[in-house]
C-alpha cells in the first residue's frame, strides 16, 4: 500500500480520487481549503486544510509527513483555481490568484515533498487541454489555460531534472470532465466523462503511468467544449 498526497479534494475530481485510493487501502493525505465530512471520517485519509496559494501553509504537509508518513509515492496536484472573463477586464490580481494555487502551489508544494520522495515515486500534475500548444482554446480563459500551460513545462523541466533519482514527472491535461469548475467556465455544457470516470483513471495512471512515462503530456480528452 502507497502514501498518496492529493490536492484539490473538497469536490469533484479530487475528492473522488482520495476516495479510490483510501477504498483500495492506501494511505491518503487530502489536502485542501475545505474538507468534505466523508473524508474526515474514512480511515485512511488525514485531512490537511492547506490554502496552496499561501507557501507558508505548505509547512503544515511537511510537519505530517515528518511525523507520520517518512516517505512519499506519490503526489497528485489536482487543485485548480478558475477565473472566467474577458482578457481586457483581467485585473494583475487576477493572474497572480490564479498563479499562485496552478503553478506556484504546485512548484512549492513539489519542493516539500521531494525530500521524502524515492526511487519509482510519481508526480502527477493535472493539467488541461486549454494548455496545450496549438489546441482550441477559449474565451474567458487566459489567467486559467496559461497557467495550464506553465506547469505542462514545469514537469517536463523536473523530469529531466530529478530523472537521477528515479522520479517520474508527469501531466495529464484534461479536456471536458462534468465538475462544478466545468460549470463555472462554460454553464450549461454537458461533458461526456464524470468526475468519477476520470479518477479511475487518472488513480490507475498515478499507480503504473511512471513504468511507462516520465516526463510526457498525456492528452486524456474525448471532447474539448
Amino acid at each position: 500500500m502507497k502514501n498518496i498526497i492529493i490536492t484539490g479534494t473538497s469536490r469533484g475530481i479530487g475528492y473522488e480520487l482520495a476516495l479510490l485510493f483510501a477504498n483500495a487501502g492506501h494511505q491518503v493525505l487530502a489536502i485542501s481549503r475545505k474538507t468534505p465530512q466523508t473524508l474526515i471520517e474514512h480511515q485512511n485519509i488525514s485531512c490537511l486544510s492547506v490554502d496552496l496559494s499561501d507557501e507558508a501553509e505548505l509547512e503544515k504537509v511537511q510537519d505530517f509527513i515528518k511525523t507520520t508518513w517518512k516517505k512519499v509515492d506519490a503526489l497528485v496536484h489536482n487543485a485548480g483555481s478558475l477565473v472566467c472573463k474577458p482578457f481586457e477586464t483581467l485585473t494583475q490580481a487576477d493572474f497572480e490568484n490564479v498563479y499562485k494555487v496552478n503553478v506556484f502551489g504546485v512548484a512549492n508544494l513539489t519542493q516539500v515533498v521531494l525530500p521524502f520522495l524515492q526511487k519509482g515515486s510519481h508526480v502527477v500534475t493535472i493539467s488541461s487541454m486549454g494548455g496545450i500548444q496549438g489546441s482550441l482554446k477559449f474565451a474567458g480563459l487566459a489567467a486559467y489555460s496559461s497557467s495550464k500551460g506553465a506547469v505542462i513545462t514545469l514537469s517536463e523541466l523536473l523530469a529531466e531534472e530529478y530523472k537521477e533519482r528515479g522520479i517520474a514527472f508527469n501531466v495529464l491535461a484534461l479536456g471536458a470532465v462534468q465538475t462544478e469548475m466545468l460549470e463555472e467556465a462554460f454553464p450549461g455544457y454537458q461533458a461526456p466523462i464524470t468526475a468519477v470516470e476520470m479518477a479511475n483513471y487518472i488513480y490507475d495512471f498515478t499507480l503504473t503511468g511512471n513504468k511507462y512515462f516520465n516526463g510526457k503530456v498525456l492528452q486524456v480528452s474525448s471532447t474539448n467544449p
